[in-house]
């Protein structure tokens, strides 16, 4: 498994990225936007000062991680010499399926095929390929180089073989896979949401404030980050897109997203990424300031 391609340069993907490329594999990174692999770059780069500045990583050691990684806007080309390609586009079902159909039509016969998804069937996303057994989930958590954690997840068909070597291969980029089955929302995202899911709903009925639900569960729980402020971290829209996939494929509305949601989505109000959300995000500032849509 050396040469390794990675679909998508937004957050996840240039997280996958940047841990392939430290741990020595050739990298290519593919994405539709020029723009979008520059700024994946630039925030690679960055993340690996921080690494440098803590002593963690060496200058030399930087210089080769940026070394192994290349950029690419064709999926076709990049995918000719892949021995595995990680998949981590936008969590859209139809949009998936359309880069597996080309994963598929352009990688090598003995190439292994990995989905990032958060939430979608692996073995519907295996189904549209000529190698489902080699079509696997490989579920990192974000952010990608400081997460110790991948939910492995095997569709229908996924060979022993294949889970094998993606088990291997997560262990030596010095993460703890866990292996699960292939069911709406794995296990992560199957308990998380609903949790998120019932703190957004513990706002809307007016419950408590935006501060003091996450203070309750960072306090009462031990949690490092309320469940609000861990939403706007996601993206609305994530959440709200994995929450309609554990309605959809369970068929029971406990997992029925909150309406609150479904408006802040619709509004545009995405969280950090779209700098506002249940708190406003101001680059550069960690600073935690309420919404005024939720202030008292």
């Amino acid at each position: 498994m050396k040469n390794i391609v990675v679909i998508g340069a937004g957050t996840m993907g240039n997280g996958i990225a940047h841990v392939f490329a430290m741990t020595g594999h050739s990298v290519n990174l593919v994405d539709v936007s020029p723009d979008a692999l520059n700024k994946a770059m630039f925030t690679i780069s960055k993340n690996l000062d921080r690494m440098v500045a803590k002593g963690s990583l060496t200058e030399d050691e930087k210089a080769a991680t940026l070394a192994n990684i290349t950029t690419n806007t064709d999926l076709s080309s990049a995918a000719a010499n892949a021995d595995l390609i990680v998949e981590a586009a936008t969590e859209n079902v139809d949009l998936k399926l359309k880069i597996f159909r080309q994963m598929d039509e352009n990688a090598p016969a003995g190439c292994i095929l990995a989905t990032n998804t958060s939430s979608i069937s692996i073995t519907q996303i295996a189904a549209v390929t000529k190698r489902p057994t080699q079509v696997i989930g490989m579920h990192f958590m974000n952010p990608v180089p400081v997460m110790k954690l991948v939910e492995v997840i095997c569709g229908y068909s996924t060979s022993a073989e294949t889970l094998k070597t993606i088990m291997d291969l997560s262990k030596a980029l010095g993460k703890a896979p866990v292996e699960v089955n292939d069911y709406p929302g794995f296990v992560a995202n199957r308990i998380l949401m609903p949790m998120i899911n019932e703190a957004i709903y513990t706002l809307y009925e007016g419950v408590a404030g935006v501060e003091e639900i996450d203070t309750v569960m960072k306090l009462g729980m031990a949690h490092p980050m309320g469940p609000l402020q861990l939403a706007d971290f996601i993206g609305l829209d994530v959440c709200l897109s994995i929450l309609r996939v554990l309605h959809d494929g369970f068929g029971n509305p406990k997992y029925a997203p909150c309406p609150l949601l479904v408006n802040m989505v619709t509004a545009g109000k995405m969280g950090v990424k779209s700098g506002e959300g249940f708190y406003v995000h101001t680059a550069g500032s960690k600073e935690l300031v309420v919404s005024a849509n939720f202030k008292k």
